[in-house]
């Protein structure tokens, strides 16, 4: 009897002793309760983010948009797409903007609520032309042609400063026959052949190879434009705006930007 007593006694005892270890072990602390609420600390990234860009990042960022939605599920980035000039008019008197990526320093600097710009990209000047050349546009001589259709951008906006610097530096006097206000416009007027010729970007005639035909020039090195983007101190969705920055930022977004012809600031 007394053995039997004894040997329940140690038994038990020894089932004491073996839960005592479990409660103290690794794996008990690493509960799926501890991992879950240490996770979910980070603020999950959702909602509508607006974003204000340049008018020659239309086709980049509309693709860059559609990728950040889906690397974050319940995302809607929304665009509007202009010149950079106007832009930065339509923040600066309360446009509700998370982003504004502009094709110049000068357009993010006249915003007064931003974070912090960094540029992320640089651009080019390229002739653009007709499909064939009727015009026979041979360089950068034929924008002071009066017999010449032209178009080039305001010189308010990012490309039409850029073209405004590159024929003062070459002593040329353009001709334009119509002044767009963005370059989008002025490259619409050569691909519906509208005008011999017009100076637009290097990314925008490849955006419209199969409309038009691009003639590069030595004197565009005067002139290279490079791209900021920032934040805005106002954004209605801040983290998302954030978010948004850095995947434009990331490989990922590099690698878009760069097969669409941009190249690193």
């Amino acid at each position: 009897m007394f053995r039997r007593t004894a040997f329940a006694a140690l038994a038990t005892v020894a089932a004491l002793a073996l839960a005592g270890c479990g409660d103290d072990s690794p794996a008990a602390s690493s509960s799926p309760s501890s991992t879950s609420s240490s996770s979910s600390s980070a603020p999950a990234v959702s909602g509508t983010i607006n974003v204000f860009a340049a008018a020659s990042l239309t086709g980049t960022f509309t693709q860059l948009g559609k990728d950040f939605e889906a690397a974050n599920p319940g995302t809607k980035v929304t665009f509007n797409f202009a010149g950079s000039s106007a832009l930065a008019k339509q923040i600066n008197e309360g446009a509700p903007a998370d982003v504004f990526a502009s094709a110049a320093p000068k357009n993010m600097d006249d915003v007064k609520d931003k974070g912090t710009p960094t540029n992320f990209v640089s651009n080019t000047l390229e002739i653009a032309v007709p499909k064939g050349n009727p015009g026979k546009i041979t360089g950068l001589k034929d924008f002071a042609d009066k017999n010449k259709k032209i178009a080039l951008c305001a010189v308010q906006v990012p490309c039409g400063a850029a073209a405004d610097k590159v024929f003062k530096a070459s002593g040329i006097t353009a001709q334009p026959d119509s002044l767009e206000q963005d370059v989008k416009a002025a490259l619409t007027k050569v691909g519906l052949g509208e005008v011999d010729a017009a100076l637009v970007y290097k990314t925008d005639v490849l955006s419209a190879k199969d409309k038009v035909e691009g003639i590069e020039f030595p004197e565009a090195s005067k002139a290279v434009n490079e791209y900021p983007i920032a934040t805005l101190t106002k954004a209605p969705n801040a983290a998302g705006a954030q978010a948004f920055v850095d995947y434009v930022l990331s490989d990922k977004g590099k690698a878009v930007l760069s097969a669409a012809g941009f190249s690193a600031p």
